[in-house]
């Protein structure tokens, strides 16, 4: 193992031991900040019968078209980013961070036609190449190189998907993060882009015909200029597009004008005979789905699944007439059943693997078995079933973490799969079907020793007794006094499972010799559906519940104390972490909430977020309101506290969770602040919710956190 101060000079190396505690951290707290007068307004709503003041609603007013938006969030980032250039360890972060980030990456490979793709990283670049090779023998070819559509490395590759013959690809663009992509088509043989643009997708995926001429897709009627990052995404439509035409010639497959606001997506069997639709009502868990037999041009969709009461997520692999589904319809934790086309009658349903002991992830059809990922205790398992449910054999995983992405086809004798965890980076793994053998293909070379980490799993009881459990990482041998820096990470929504994985600033943060904690709390999907409704709605704050009683216990346990003692969260994990700080900040020394949702009272009123009612609740419903407004961070940041040092980060076109939520969030809790701790907004810019961001941003944006953390997880 090469040694991760071997490189550094002497007063880097001094600096070094001042980021990862070897040497006291600097004494004496700086002297409190001055942050940008931010505008107050006589702004009240009033909810049944309860009224609340929202003084920065102009902040909701969009970046890109206010100008008194942009100069306050300009005003911000001088504040924010002074303050941690200035940091003294923050530039030896950033060095061994990037020295870290810098290892090759190889996807998870799919199979088109007789041709592998898969995209590949450097480790030096902004955004993965996608290749293609004949055999995993083969040397690959580049296809496609996103590092050539953008100076700054902000248009990034999305969705990919090659014709059944493999004559020719699909693939999505998005520009500087956001969630709208636009599709063009890349001629295989000649290597050329062909001219057609596809606008206005934004739930993947292409869905090819059998014959290869053409494919499905959904997409919006555009949007109103300058309310691309801000207006409601409504009426998504399914359109059929042929090879070589302008998106004006594409035919409409379907629409549902009468229900703009369910979300709609798209996928053909693998045989390439039926389309299915799934309609998704509100979060996106709650399902009707309907079928069309492409065998007949005259045959409109049926309902194959009427009822919105359960999810069913369809394997691409059928049996004639039957497909494929897993589901949680009587079964919390997942299970495979058959449903025949022809014969689509409830009673008619067939069960294929029941539900059991562990959670059912995901599933495929490889060959002629089932490929199932099963997660028990929130760590993963590789089961192979026969197409009967018979159980073959379990396939051997390296240890405790997770398999990300699986491929393979019906028509194929292997598949490829992907693990990590904490301490392990990322390995990619061809799986022979015939003998359950799994061989090597790919393994990061990361400068991390796996045997110096111990990963463990450990429980705790929440407030109300449920039993939480947690994985601890930190290095082997390490003494428990009660003092070490602890970064506990949480989401706990959305059915989202957050399980051990390998991430480069985790590892930085093991290094320093910090621990590293992950509880399993309720509104993931770890543990099925159950486990996702006890966090739901107006019982969302068991999630905070249980992320405050982790926090709890790891002090008990003389892992850590307050002032060692940092959070972190994204996306719904930022409203985690808004609430925990907003309701025990005195537990906290550092906070970094992540693109949050933050104001529980609007956040339906933007881009997808009406899709978020069934997870979050409702303001026009009572009962839910109250929920929404006891723990809503924005509206719980009191004047007169004493908040932990907390950097509220985001993006400025993201257009998933739009970014005033942040603004707001940020501009409350600086007034309310009468401690000395700072209270920053980092805005990024040209950059959304978090997918395609180039390597050179995530690397900043890392080593801003972990220089923030350093120097205020405990303050002298």
């Amino acid at each position: 193992m090469r040694h991760p101060f071997r490189r550094l000079s002497a007063p880097r190396l001094a600096a070094f031991a001042l980021a990862v505690g070897l040497l006291p951290l600097l004494e004496g707290a700086q002297s409190r900040l001055s942050y940008p007068p931010t505008r107050r307004v006589e702004q009240v709503d009033v909810f049944h019968g309860v009224s609340v003041a929202d003084p920065y609603r102009w902040l909701e007013d969009d970046i890109h078209q206010s100008a008194e938006v942009q100069s306050w969030v300009e005003a911000e980032n001088r504040v924010s980013s002074g303050y941690l250039k200035a940091l003294p360890q923050r530039a030896v972060i950033e060095e061994r961070l990037t020295a870290l980030w810098s290892y090759e990456r190889h996807g998870v490979p799919f199979r088109a036609g007789h041709r592998y793709f898969f995209v590949h990283n450097d480790g030096h670049q902004n955004q993965g190449v996608l290749y293609s090779q004949s055999s995993l023998l083969e040397a690959p070819r580049p296809l496609l190189d996103p590092n050539t559509w953008s100076a700054d490395g902000t248009v990034a590759l999305g969705d990919t998907k090659a014709s059944p013959d493999g004559r020719y690809l699909a693939y999505s663009v998005a520009e500087a993060g956001s969630d709208w992509h636009t599709y063009h088509v890349l001629d295989l043989v000649t290597g050329q882009t062909l001219p057609e643009e596809l606008r206005w997708s934004r739930a993947c995926c292409a869905a090819w015909t059998a014959d290869g001429k053409g494919f499905f897709y959904t997409h919006f009627p555009p949007p109103a200029k300058g309310a691309e990052h801000q207006a409601a995404s409504l009426d998504n439509r399914v359109y059929y597009h042929r090879v070589g035409t302008p998106q004006e010639a594409d035919t409409l497959v379907f629409e549902q004008p009468d229900q703009p606001t369910w979300g709609v997506f798209v996928q053909l069997t693998e045989d390439g005979r039926y389309l299915v639709i799934t309609l998704a009502k509100e979060t996106g868990q709650r399902f009707r789905v309907l079928v069309r037999d492409l065998a007949d041009p005259f045959a409109a969709p049926r309902i194959l699944v009427r009822e919105f009461t359960n999810e069913y997520f369809l394997l691409e692999g059928s049996e004639g007439s039957e497909l494929f589904f897993r589901t949680d319809l009587d079964a919390p934790r997942g299970r495979l059943i058959a449903l025949d086309v022809l014969h689509p009658e409830p009673e008619r349903w067939r069960e294929i693997l029941p539900q059991g002991k562990g959670t059912l992830r995901g599933v495929l059809r490889a060959g002629n078995l089932f490929l199932a990922h099963l997660m028990e205790d929130a760590s993963s398992h590789l089961r192979l079933f026969t197409l009967a449910g018979q159980p073959l054999r379990e396939i051997e995983l390296p240890g405790i973490g997770t398999v990300g992405e699986m491929s393979s086809r019906q028509s194929d004798g292997e598949a490829f799969y992907e693990f990590s965890s904490f301490n392990t980076p990322p390995s990619v793994y061809r799986l022979d079907l015939g003998s359950g053998t799994s061989t090597l293909l790919h393994r990061a070379k990361v400068d991390v020793r796996p045997e110096d980490y111990t990963v463990e799993r450990v429980s705790f009881p929440s407030k109300d007794g449920t039993s939480i459990p947690m994985f601890l990482a930190y290095k082997k041998g390490l003494p428990r006094k009660g003092d070490r820096p602890t970064l506990l990470f949480g989401y706990g929504g959305f059915a989202i499972s957050t399980t051990p994985t390998f991430q480069v600033a985790t590892l930085a943060w093991l290094e320093r010799g910090g621990i590293y904690a992950l509880p399993i709390l309720r509104g993931g999907g770890e543990y099925g559906e159950a486990w996702h409704q006890a966090g739901m709605t107006v019982k969302k704050q068991n999630v905070f519940d249980d992320f405050l009683g982790a926090a709890e216990w790891l002090i008990k346990e003389r892992y850590t104390r307050p002032g060692r003692l940092a959070i972190q969260g994204g996306s719904n994990g930022g409203l985690l972490v808004g609430a925990a700080l907003t309701q025990r900040p005195e537990l906290f020394a550092a906070a970094l909430p992540h693109a949050g949702v933050l104001d529980m009272l609007r956040f339906q009123r933007f881009t997808v977020g009406r899709l978020w009612v069934h997870e979050y609740g409702s303001v026009e419903v009572p009962e839910e309101f109250r929920a929404l407004y006891a723990y809503s961070p924005y509206h719980q940041a009191h004047e007169g506290t004493a908040y932990p040092a907390t950097l509220v980060d985001t993006a400025d076109t993201d257009d998933r969770v739009v970014p005033s939520h942040s603004f707001k969030f940020a501009a409350a809790l600086q007034r309310a602040q009468t401690g000395d701790r700072p209270i920053l907004l980092r805005v990024e810019t040209r950059a959304g919710h978090g997918a395609g961001i180039p390597r050179a941003k995530a690397i900043e944006l890392a080593a801003d956190r972990l220089a923030f953390l350093v120097e205020n997880v405990e303050r002298k």
